[in-house]
This record gives C-alpha cells, sequence and structure tokens, in this order.
C-alpha cells in the first residue's frame, strides 16, 4: 500500500500519519497480546494460590480434627479418672457409715445394758431406801428412850446434856483435825516437787501486774502514729524481722505516741529498746537495716555492761575477775527484784558482810568477794534451769572461784548447808539489804503496818501468848501456851494462821509461820 501510495505521489507528510497510525494500531495490538497473556498467567498464579489455600485449610481441618480427637481423649481419661476416685471415695465413706452403723448399733447396745442395770439399781435403792425409814423410825425410838434413860441417871436437863454433848463433840473434831492436817502434811512432804511447782505457779498469779508490767516491758515514743505503719511494714514483714533479730515482742496498739517493748529478759528488752529508737531516728526502716541495727546495738549494749560491771569492781575494789564474770555483773544493773534494783542490791551485800567480817576478824576481801557475786546467778536464770543460787555457783565453778565464795553463792539461801563462816554473813547481808523499808519500794509507814498486821492476825487465835514478825515479815514466830495447845493442835492453828494471812493480807513471796510450844519446869534446890 506503501508503495502504491508513494507512487501516486503523496505528500510526505500524509505518508508520515499513516505510518503513525499503522504504529499505534500496531502496538495497542502487541499490548492486547501482552496483556492477556498477563491475565492468562495471573489467571493461572490464582488457580494455584487458591488450590494451595485449598490444600492448607484442608490440612489445617485435620490437624483440628486430630487435635479434637486428641483432647477428648484426654478428656475421656480425665473423667474416667475421676469417677475412679469418686467411686473410691464413695467406698471409703460407705466403708465409714458402716462402721459408725456398727458402732452406733453397738453403743445402742451397751446403752439398753446401762438402763436395765439402771433400772435394777433404782429398785434396790427404793428397797434400800424403804429399810433405812424402817431403821430411822427404830432409831428414833430407841434415841427417845436413851435420852429419857440417860436425863434419869444424870439428873441433868436437855440444855446441860446437849451443851455436855457438843463440848466432847467439839473436843473429838479439834483432835481428829489436828490428826488429819498432821498426816495431809506428811503426805505433801513426800510430793515436795509437785507442791512446789503448785506454789510457784499461785505466787505468779497473786503477783502485782503492774511490777510485772514494769519488770517486763518498755515503751519507745514515736514522733507520730504514721510511724506505726512503717514499724509494722508490709504484710507486718519489718516487725516479725525485728522479733527475730532481738527476741522480744513488739506491741502496736492504738495507744497514741508510743510503741511496747515486751519480754522477760531484761538486755534483750533494752537492745532491742535502743534499736527501735535508732531505726526510728535513721527513718530507714527494712529486714536488712533492722539486722544492721540490732547488731550494732548489741556490741553497744555488751560494751555498755561490760563497763558497768568493772565500775562495780572497781567501786567493791576487787580484782582478778573474768570478764565474762564482769558482764554478768553489769547484767544485774538491768534486772530488779521486787523493785529494788539487783546490781546496787549486789554492792550493798559486799559492803554489808565486809563489815560483819571485819566485826569478826575474818577477811572482808573473801566476804566482799562473795557479797558482790551471791546474785550472779539471777543473771543467766531465764537461760539456765534450777535457783539461782546453784546457777551461779556452777558458774563461778568454770573460773576457778575458791570454795568459800562458791559456798556462800549457792547456800545464802539455805540451799546447802554451810561449810565456812562467811555463808551466814553473806546470807546475813542479803536479808538486812532487802529487808530495810525504803529498798524494795516499800515506804516505812506501809512496813510497819505489814508486820503488826501479821502480828495481829497471829495473836488473834486462842492459845496464842506472844508473836513477833521478824526477818522483814518474811516470818512470824508464834509462842503458844503448853497447857491450851496440845502437839496436834499447834500443827492446826499454825496452818489456820497461814490460812488468815494468805486471806487477808497481799505480800511479795512467802512467809513463814514457826510456831514453839514448850514446856519449862523451874524447881528450886534450897
Amino acid at each position: 500500500m506503501l508503495v502504491a501510495m508513494m507512487e501516486i505521489g503523496l505528500p510526505t507528510v500524509a505518508f508520515t500519519i499513516i505510518a503513525f497510525i499503522l504504529g499505534i494500531g500496531l502496538t495497542a495490538i502487541v499490548h492486547q497480546i501482552i496483556v492477556r497473556a498477563k491475565a492468562k498467567t495471573f489467571e493461572r498464579d490464582m488457580e494455584r494460590q487458591i488450590e494451595g489455600a485449598k490444600r492448607e485449610a484442608e490440612n489445617i481441618i485435620k490437624s483440628a480434627q486430630i487435635d479434637a480427637a486428641a483432647e477428648t481423649i484426654k478428656k475421656r481419661e480425665q473423667f474416667a479418672n475421676e469417677a475412679n476416685r469418686s467411686r473410691a471415695e464413695l467406698h471409703e465413706n460407705e466403708m465409714r457409715l458402716t462402721k459408725r452403723e456398727d458402732t452406733l448399733d453397738r453403743q445402742a447396745e451397751l446403752l439398753q445394758q446401762r438402763e436395765n442395770t439402771l433400772k435394777q439399781q433404782q429398785k434396790e435403792t427404793e428397797r434400800k431406801q424403804h429399810n433405812i425409814g424402817l431403821k430411822e423410825k427404830q432409831l428414833s425410838v430407841l434415841m427417845a428412850q436413851q435420852k429419857n434413860q440417860l436425863l434419869k441417871i444424870t439428873a441433868m436437863n436437855i440444855d446441860e446434856a446437849k451443851e455436855l454433848l457438843l463440848k466432847r463433840l467439839e473436843d473429838e473434831c479439834e483432835h481428829e483435825m489436828s490428826s488429819l492436817i498432821q498426816r495431809k502434811v506428811e503426805e505433801t512432804t513426800e510430793t515436795a516437787d509437785e507442791k512446789s511447782r503448785e506454789i510457784i505457779s499461785s505466787a505468779i498469779q497473786r503477783y502485782a501486774a503492774e511490777q510485772t508490767c514494769e519488770a517486763t516491758v518498755s515503751t519507745v515514743e514515736i514522733p507520730s502514729d504514721d510511724m506505726k505503719g512503717r514499724i509494722i511494714g508490709r504484710e507486718g514483714r519489718n516487725i516479725r524481722a525485728f522479733e527475730k533479730a532481738t527476741g522480744v515482742d513488739v506491741i502496736v496498739d492504738d495507744t497514741p505516741g508510743i510503741i511496747v517493748v515486751s519480754g522477760f529478759n531484761p538486755v534483750r528488752r533494752e537492745v532491742a529498746r535502743l534499736s527501735m529508737e535508732r531505726l526510728i531516728q535513721d527513718g530507714r526502716i527494712h529486714p536488712s537495716r533492722i539486722e544492721e541495727l540490732v547488731t550494732q546495738t548489741k556490741k553497744d549494749v555488751n560494751h555498755k555492761i561490760l563497763q558497768i560491771g568493772k565500775n562495780a569492781a572497781v567501786e567493791t575494789n576487787i580484782r582478778g575477775l573474768s570478764n565474762k564474770v564482769i558482764s554478768l555483773i553489769g547484767a544485774l544493773s538491768y534486772r530488779t527484784s521486787y523493785g529494788q534494783n539487783v546490781l546496787r542490791h549486789s554492792v550493798e551485800v559486799a559492803f554489808l558482810s565486809q563489815v560483819m567480817a571485819d566485826e569478826l576478824g575474818l577477811d572482808g576481801s573473801i566476804a566482799r568477794r562473795a557479797g558482790l557475786l551471791h546474785d550472779i546467778g539471777k543473771a543467766i536464770d531465764h537461760e539456765v534451769e534450777g535457783s539461782h543460787p546453784t546457777i551461779g555457783a556452777n558458774y563461778l565453778k568454770r573460773f576457778s572461784e575458791s570454795s568459800i565464795v562458791l559456798n556462800a553463792v549457792a547456800g545464802h539461801h539455805g540451799d546447802i548447808p554451810p561449810d565456812n563462816p562467811y555463808t551466814p554473813l553473806v546470807a546475813a547481808a542479803d536479808a538486812i539489804s532487802a529487808s530495810r523499808p525504803g529498798a524494795r519500794r516499800e515506804t516505812l509507814e506501809r512496813y510497819i503496818k505489814r508486820l503488826e498486821k501479821l502480828e495481829e492476825i497471829a495473836s488473834g487465835f486462842k492459845g496464842v501468848e506472844n508473836a513477833y514478825a521478824i526477818q522483814a515479815g518474811r516470818e512470824i514466830r508464834v509462842i503458844v501456851s503448853a497447857e491450851d495447845v496440845d502437839d496436834e493442835s499447834a500443827m492446826k492453828i499454825a496452818r489456820d494462821i497461814a490460812g488468815k494471812v494468805e486471806n487477808e493480807m497481799t505480800y511479795p513471796g512467802e512467809i513463814q509461820i514457826t510456831l514453839l510450844r514448850e514446856v519449862r519446869c523451874i524447881e528450886y534446890a534450897k
């Protein structure tokens, strides 16, 4: 066609236009072919993806079916196990119910037997009551006859005979009562250990509450009540850590401005009090800080105790003591006995023992040493079982103390017999220091009134001639008339005095009643 157009002589521009149009048409045709090819490729890709998705879906469905089947099997096994367990429990319950049923049947049989026995006993009781009624009637008749006969024989009226009979009966009852008391005392002596525990328990229960609180409780002031929550800590961890580290109980209650530290060990209580004050000042309250502060406070308190003990040794001019013994002496400054500081009491006993030893021409330094150490067992009696004299003597044996000091320490309360003259001197000095008015929180007026009351109670009994309160009211010496009171009645009077003192007076410790009955025969040879 182009050749023809050229042959006919068309212009060049027209030829160009025709060529351009033909090129566009060819391009469109090629593009269309390419698009169709891409569409077919896309359709094939889509079919492949769809087939892959179908296969994946089938795999997922199969996996889900397998998992469901496995879960079903697992649930069936669990259900079977639970069913077996339930059957076993039901079987056990059935067995228990069967046993209980058998037990109830046996109990019912026993109750039936007891009921039958009670019916028989009731019948027997009714028969005995009937016989007793008959005998009472007979006895009334006989008593009336004897009464009339006695009145005829004695030529007394009814009132005189009744008075004579009552007097004889009273004398017989008093004699029997005295004999019974003596037997009971002998039985009590055979079981002295058990009775002593009961006496100690009774003394603890009767002890003054305010004294117990003062001797076992310390208070710590806090700046605000918000501090209580910080001391307790989250879920109580701070207060538990503090109690574990110090060995005391911490009481946080509604009392404003204070926290109470409670414990029977005075040294531990002092460590806890100082540690709590330092924690409050520091402000960092957590378990690790608590342990750190408590450890440091223990070191400070032990150093302070050692220094107090050294000062006491210097004050009493006693040398050659081990640091461990000196520490125990210092620990006595935190211990009280009936309100009296034990360390000051020991120092006082040391000087009193020296003075009495010097007066008797004995070695005052030995007496002073024994006096200072006599109550050292009280520093560790909450850790070691036994009485404080025994504890102290056993502890001092480790440090090669002399036998004189050991005997004085162990025997100052009469637990063992003295084997040297220093032991009774220490015992006397101990009684003097403890008994002087005011030493143990007792005013002179109350002290005298208590002694007068003791003497008044003892003097109020029939047959008592004199009564004296001695040893600061720890003992009553009662002197009775030998003509009016026999040996068995003396036991009853002493018992009655003790009972009346217990019921009418309040006192620390115990009071010994010593009753004296003697016959003095005096004749003169002329």
